[in-house]
């Protein structure tokens, strides 16, 4: 399975950007899946961003709740983050993520695309 991500970039002080993300290769016989994006900036661990999933349920960091959403294309494995009112500190690596249930009761499989960076600049 790969993950290619599109967008990201330099972008002003307020500004918004949407990041995309898409999921190719098998993963025949899920359950379900998940896909989001996380973050890490420089010196600090990666964080959780935004994640839904093909159950509908979706998550957000405190951060960005208000001024992210997030939306999943499941006939094509895509997702989409849109981010307004960037804040200098929304600055980080951003990294797309897939999460696949293969079986009940085992974790489910992560997967990760290679990061796109964002850098919010006045």
């Amino acid at each position: 399975v790969q993950l290619q991500a599109f967008g990201g970039g330099l972008v002003q002080v307020g500004g918004s950007l949407r990041l995309s993300c898409a999921a190719s290769g098998s993963t025949d016989g899920h359950h379900g899946y998940g896909m989001g994006w996380f973050r890490q900036a420089p010196g600090n661990q990666r964080e959780l961003v935004a994640i839904t999933s093909t159950s509908g349920t979706e998550g957000f960091a405190d951060s960005v709740r208000g001024r992210a959403t997030i939306s999943l294309d499941s006939s094509r494995m895509t997702v989409s983050l849109q981010m307004n009112s960037l804040k200098p500190e929304d600055t980080a690596v951003y990294y797309c993520i897939l999460r696949v249930y293969y079986s009940v009761g085992y974790p489910p499989q992560d997967y990760w695309g290679q990061g796109t960076l964002v850098t919010v600049s006045s």
